[in-house]
């Protein structure tokens, strides 16, 4: 009996394998040499598993995280929350896109060549503003469009909100989350054979350019380490300076949240404690916290869009793709309206990514790359996804008069106030 029991404990977790399966495919393609590349059709094989379920995934995710907000806090309330919302996503999509260009994490190897080059799409700003806004859905999702898809998620999300406003009927939103379950179920379960994906294409990659990949993960991770801490800055320099508090002070405050989020890197385990720091540390009442920090956690995760917009200029710069003004505007724009309804599943971020990078005009095979490191990146990226939504929750709190100053100076006992 004590067997089985020990036996239990050295069952890998999906990280562990994905960890273990990069270092393993280094090594034998690093041995084996280019003659390793014809093992890439497993890697293809999990990218397209991943792909072809994400446009409905997305669509279901964002029009859920719209149509569940209370229809009568669509108004004032509602719209604060989306302006600040976008206000840090698109900070932090910025901030990630200046790093890349800076930093040059995919520069300075050799061209890689893939099995079904993209070409990049030439158009010009204002048709890149244009093609934001579907003609017909339904080719939106069979051509990849996943800016579209969101676009007419969100304002179908409105409209499902109206509706139960006016009907009291849910049962759209019910069986959508239904949905949803079985879409993330799914999704889980190809996951399972990501060690077999991340292996074949790693094995690719490094028979193709040996351990010269180290260096561009080292500055990506390094890249991405220094956009959270000036996002983190940024937005707690805005919040004590709206709110009109000591900023030192407000940091330390938002250090049990930062712990968290940094040791489980789940937005979703992390939501419990947010909400009671928010409460019981920053003074913001119990009606704020309960509305912005759960939707906040599918509308806003600032450190996702860090991810995806350096991400998307890495894999750029190692294929040796160039980015226009046109593309690098998509990627503030797409890295923003991603990071609605994100998925809460394993590798969920590089999911999204994996969806969006047709419409940027690059090779999926650059997935593999990132992922061998994105457990680093995920300990590194859930603190802004978590601490962001408690800094907007108490700037929304100070402005509807929701903020309790007395508990954030520790003059009250928070178990003992209504606010």
């Amino acid at each position: 009996m004590e067997q089985d029991k020990s036996n239990r404990k050295f069952k890998l977790s999906l990280t562990h394998s994905i960890l273990i399966a990069t270092v393993l495919g280094m090594i034998v393609g690093y041995l084996v040499g280019p003659a390793i590349a014809p093992i890439k059709i497993f890697g293809d094989i999990f990218l397209r598993l991943i792909q072809m379920s994400v446009p409905l995934i997305i669509l279901g995710a964002v029009l859920e995280a719209v149509g569940q907000i209370n229809p009568k806090e669509l108004g004032k309330l509602g719209f604060k929350m989306f302006v600040w919302f976008s206000v840090s996503t698109v900070i932090a999509a910025v901030i990630g896109l200046a790093l890349a260009f800076t930093i040059q994490p995919g520069v300075g190897l050799p061209p890689m060549e893939t099995v079904n080059p993209v070409q990049p799409p030439t158009q010009t700003i204002a048709q890149v503003i244009l093609n934001f806004f579907p003609v017909n859905i339904v080719d939106s999702m069979a051509k990849g469009s996943m800016i579209q898809v969101i676009v007419f998620a969100i304002v179908l999300g409105i409209a499902v909100s109206v509706n139960m406003r006016d009907d009291g009927d849910r049962s759209l939103l019910n069986g959508l989350r239904v949905f949803n379950k079985s879409l993330l179920t799914m999704i889980k379960v190809i996951m399972k054979t990501a060690p077999l994906g991340v292996f074949s294409l790693m094995a690719w990659v490094s028979g193709s350019l040996g351990f010269n990949i180290i260096i561009p993960l080292i500055k990506y991770l390094g890249g991405i380490s220094l956009g959270v801490v000036i996002v983190m800055v940024l937005m707690i320099a805005i919040t004590a300076a709206y709110v009109r508090v000591n900023p030192f002070k407000l940091a330390a405050k938002l250090g049990n949240m930062t712990l968290v989020a940094a040791t489980t890197t789940s937005s979703a385990i992390s939501l419990p404690v947010k909400m009671e720091d928010s409460e019981n540390k920053l003074g913001v009442s119990k009606k704020i916290s309960n509305l912005v920090n759960p939707l906040g956690m599918v509308l806003n995760s600032a450190g996702q869009a860090i991810f995806l917009s350096m991400g998307s200029i890495m894999i750029a710069q190692f294929f040796h793709i160039d980015m226009t003004l046109g593309r690098t505007i998509q990627v503030v724009a797409i890295s923003t309206l991603a990071c609605m309804g994100t998925l809460a599943v394993p590798g969920g971020a590089l999911i999204i990514l994996a969806s969006l990078m047709p419409t940027l005009g690059l090779p999926a095979e650059g997935i593999a790359i990132l992922a061998s490191v994105d457990w680093f990146r995920g300990m590194i990226t859930t603190i802004p996804n978590v601490d962001c939504d408690a800094l907007i929750a108490l700037i929304i709190a100070k402005g509807e008069g929701e903020f309790n100053r007395d508990i954030f100076d520790g003059k009250v006992d928070p178990t003992k106030c209504d606010a």
